[in-house]
């Protein structure tokens, strides 16, 4: 089973990469690959760090209940355009520009309640059991549920991660990964494209072994 999810896996990235490097259409007027954003890998690695900690922790504190909280599907609802305008609103005019910075803050807020709600969905129930057997039972059975959805969690939304924050960006005046990802797809970047799909495939690769371990 695991060598077919790998080969299924391998056909899939295959395919986006084919289609990344044979993208139809032309330029009027061609004009150079743009150059990646290179400042951008740091907030970015921030960003999904926090994100990757914060969300698993959340879940972990709050289980399966949180997934079914008002509270928290209010806070997924808002789109990425409401949180880049709340944070230009409330941002002190003296401090300049929100750069980096409020990127990385309207991108946790916009982020962090669904991938929350995500992971707290997924865990198992709590009752009767293990609820019946006390806090410290409870909170074992959290943490390896969530040690063996972390890897598929992480392979599942990290490429939406690196790619989904362009309204943020663009709303920001913030080049960033998902800038630079739709900018080589409007510039028929086809070679650019087919790095990003490689890159996002590595990234995928390298989930393997992880989620391996995590399956008993």
């Amino acid at each position: 089973m695991a060598r077919s999810a790998a080969a299924q896996g391998a056909a899939v990235w295959g395919l986006a990469l084919g289609l990344a490097w044979s993208l139809p259409g032309a330029l009027w007027r061609p004009v150079p690959a743009p150059p990646f954003p290179l400042q951008a890998l740091l907030p970015a690695g921030l960003a999904l760090g926090a994100l990757a900690v914060a969300a698993p922790l959340l879940a972990w504190l709050g289980g399966p209940d949180l997934a079914t909280r008002r509270s928290l599907a209010l806070l997924e609802a808002p789109p990425d355009l409401l949180w880049a305008g709340a944070l230009l609103a409330l941002w002190p005019a003296a401090w300049g520009p929100p750069g980096q910075g409020g990127w990385l803050a309207a991108f946790l807020a916009a982020a962090l309640p669904g991938e929350v709600r995500w992971l707290s969905a997924a865990l198992p129930r709590e009752v009767p059991f293990p609820a019946a057997w006390g806090a410290r039972v409870v909170r074992r059975a959290r943490r390896l549920a969530l040690t063996r959805l972390v890897s598929r969690w992480l392979a599942a939304r990290l490429p939406v991660w690196l790619t989904a924050s362009l309204v943020l960006e663009r709303m920001l005046g913030v080049p960033g990964l998902g800038t630079d990802w739709m900018d080589r797809v409007a510039g028929r970047d086809r070679a650019g494209l087919a790095a990003w799909v490689a890159a996002l495939a590595l990234l995928w690769l390298l989930s393997r072994p992880l989620e391996s371990e995590a399956v008993p």
